[in-house]
C-alpha cells in the first residue's frame, strides 16, 4: 500500500472533502500565470547635464 499524497493533519475528512480540495489544488496549479507587463522604454540610469539644476553643493563630487 502506498502512502497518500494528501494527509489530514487534524480532524477527519470524508473522501468527498479530500477530492474537493484536490480538485482546487489541481485547478490552481494548472492556471495560467498573470502576464508580466513591461514598460515600453526603461528609465535611463544616467542624467543629462542640461536638465540638472545649476547649483551643486560645494562638497559634492560630481
Amino acid at each position: 500500500m502506498s502512502t497518500p499524497d494528501i494527509r489530514v493533519e487534524k480532524g477527519h475528512a470524508d473522501p468527498e472533502e479530500v477530492a474537493a480540495i484536490t480538485a482546487v489544488l489541481l485547478a490552481r496549479a494548472a492556471a495560467q500565470p498573470a502576464p508580466v507587463i513591461h514598460r515600453a522604454r526603461p528609465k535611463a540610469a544616467w542624467r543629462r547635464l542640461e536638465r540638472e539644476g545649476g547649483f551643486r553643493a560645494p562638497h559634492s563630487w560630481r
